[in-house]
């Protein structure tokens, strides 16, 4: 497992990444940063790819052959009143957090949203302690809308969260 720098390329998830996606979701830093829970099992991965729900977008982020991140668009094809929102949740290798990564994956998802699926409104929750993950999130377009008190349980206490959101286009062009 090399930790060089290398070029990240983004793909649809493969059924074959179900091993790859329990070890990112088995990662301390991971679980401290998303609402999962610890210890997830590769089968349960495996199910999850290859049964994917037709509602959503599954990319994972590689350096090489090897899995670093992986994001979930989720969008609402069948609900009239939001089919111009999709909902974004990621979380990247603990080894590479910091290198680019959640970058990348920003970017493909809102291109997909933008370009692909006519999305206006892309949503994520970030609890308001990972501030890593806030500023990626603000340098992508995403702005602060109110905060969830009490939104998670994690390390035997209540952390509140934030809603963020991206408009597209931006309000003044509407």
């Amino acid at each position: 497992m090399s930790n060089e720098p290398s070029a990240i390329t983004i793909r649809r998830a493969e059924p074959g990444d179900g091993e790859a996606l329990q070890r990112l979701f088995a990662a301390p830093r991971v679980i401290w940063g998303t609402i999962q829970l610890p210890y997830p099992s590769v089968e349960m991965w495996r199910k999850r790819l290859a049964e994917p729900p037709e509602d959503l977008f599954h990319l994972v982020a590689c350096a090489g052959q090897e899995v670093v991140g992986q994001l979930g668009l989720h969008t609402f094809p069948q609900s009239p009143r939001r089919r111009h929102v999709g909902v974004v949740g990621m979380a990247v290798r603990d080894d590479w957090q910091g290198r680019g990564v959640g970058t990348a994956l920003m970017r493909a998802a809102i291109d997909l949203a933008d370009n692909w699926l006519n999305l206006r409104r892309l949503e994520l929750e970030v609890y308001t302690d990972n501030e890593p993950a806030i500023r990626l999130y603000q340098k992508c377009g995403f702005t602060i809308e109110g905060t969830l008190a009490q939104y998670a349980f994690r390390g035997g206490q209540y952390v509140d969260t934030y809603i963020m959101a991206r408009l597209w286009p931006p309000s003044g062009d509407r």
